[in-house]
C-alpha cells in the first residue's frame, strides 16, 4: 500500500513539473530584434580586449559576395548588469562570463520565444577565446538558421501567389506579396520587388542535369550560363546593354543544399554590359534528379549607395523555401 501511494505521489510530482514547464513556455514573451542583429552580453573590459576582438573577428566578418564590406551580424554589446527586461528578448544572443568553469551551452527559448541563445564561460581569457574559436562556425550557422526561419515567418504573413510559377516550372516557395512577375515563360521566371532606391530580383530557370559536372570548368560554366541568361532576359537601360557577371572578380563557389537537394551556391557581383550599374547576386544550381534537370534560382539586388546584406538575405530566405513537385 505504501509503495502504491509513493508511486502515485511520484507521478503527480512528475506531471506537476511537466505542467510547470509547459506553463513557463506559454508565458514567455515574444522575441524581438531586427534580422541578423546579434546581442553579445559581456563585461566591457572583456569586450574591449582580446575576447571581444575574437568575437568581432568571427561574427562581424565581412559577408562574401557583396560589393562593399558588411558584417555577417550587426552586433550590440551589453554588460551583464544591463541584461534584463526587454533586452533579454533579443532573438539571438551570446552570453560570455569569465570566472566559471569552461562551458559551452546552447539554449533555446530561455528568456523569450523563438530565441537562440548561447552561454559561454571560462576561468580565463584564454579559455573563453579557445571556446569561441572552436565553436564560432557552429554558432554562426545556428544563428543564421534561426534568422532564416524568422525571415520566412515574416514573409508568410502576406504571401505572393506562386501558382503561375508552379505551373510553369514545377516549384512552390514562400515570398512576400509585394513581389510581382516581371517575365514568365514555360522555362523562365523573373520576379521583382520595388524598394526605396532600386529593386530586388529573383530568376528561376532550368539547365541540363549534367551541365556542371566538370570540376575544372565549373565556375567558368556558371559565369557563361549567367551571362547568357542576362543577355537573353535581363536588358539594361540603354540599347545593347544587359546583365553580366562582373569581370574584375571571380565569384565565390560553395557546396550547399535546398530542402535536402544538393546545390552549388555562387556569390558575387553583377554588372551591366555597356552601362554603369552593378550589385550583388546569389545563385543556387539545385540538382533535381527527380525531374532530370538542374533548377537555377538566383537573387540579385540593385540598390546603389545603401547596404545590401539584408536584401540578399531576404532573397536567400525565399530560395531556401523552394519545394519541388
Amino acid at each position: 500500500m505504501k509503495k502504491a501511494v509513493f508511486i502515485c505521489l511520484l507521478m503527480l510530482t512528475f506531471l506537476s513539473c511537466e505542467d510547470t514547464k509547459e506553463q513557463k513556455q506559454a508565458m514567455l514573451p515574444t522575441s524581438s530584434g531586427n534580422i541578423n542583429n546579434l546581442q553579445v552580453v559581456i563585461e566591457d573590459d572583456l569586450w574591449q580586449g582580446e575576447v571581444g576582438e575574437t568575437i568581432r573577428k568571427h561574427f562581424a566578418a565581412t559577408v562574401d559576395g557583396l560589393p562593399q564590406e558588411e558584417p555577417i551580424f550587426s552586433i550590440n554589446q551589453l554588460p551583464p548588469n544591463s541584461f534584463e527586461g526587454f533586452t533579454q528578448k533579443n532573438r539571438i544572443f551570446i552570453y560570455v562570463k569569465k570566472g566559471e568553469k569552461k562551458q559551452f551551452k546552447p539554449s533555446i527559448d530561455y528568456y523569450a520565444k523563438p530565441q537562440n541563445g548561447i552561454f559561454i564561460s571560462g576561468n580565463s581569457n584564454a579559455e573563453l577565446i579557445e571556446l569561441i574559436e572552436e565553436k564560432a562556425e557552429e554558432m554562426i550557422q545556428s544563428f543564421q538558421k534561426t534568422e532564416m526561419k524568422e525571415k520566412q515567418r515574416r514573409m508568410s504573413l502576406s504571401l505572393f501567389d506562386p501558382k503561375p510559377v508552379k505551373d510553369s516550372l514545377g516549384v512552390s516557395f514562400i515570398a512576400p506579396s509585394v513581389y510581382r512577375i516581371g517575365k514568365l515563360t514555360n522555362n523562365f521566371a523573373w520576379l521583382r520587388k520595388d524598394i526605396r532606391s532600386g529593386d530586388l530580383n529573383l530568376l528561376i530557370y532550368e539547365m541540363p542535369l549534367n551541365h556542371f559536372e566538370n570540376d575544372s570548368t565549373r565556375i567558368q560554366d556558371i559565369i557563361k550560363m549567367r551571362d547568357s541568361i542576362g543577355k537573353t532576359h535581363i536588358p539594361g537601360p540603354v540599347e545593347n546593354s544587359y546583365m553580366i557577371t562582373e569581370k574584375a572578380y571571380s565569384p565565390y563557389l560553395f557546396e550547399s543544399e535546398v530542402n535536402g537537394k544538393f546545390a552549388y551556391q555562387t556569390k558575387g557581383t553583377w554588372e551591366v554590359y555597356n552601362f554603369f550599374m552593378a550589385g550583388p547576386f546569389v545563385n543556387y544550381i539545385i540538382r533535381d534528379e527527380q525531374n532530370n534537370r538542374n533548377l537555377v534560382v538566383e537573387g540579385f539586388t540593385f540598390a546603389p549607395s545603401i547596404d545590401k546584406r539584408d536584401y540578399q538575405f531576404e532573397l536567400e530566405a525565399i530560395i531556401q523555401s523552394f519545394k519541388f513537385e
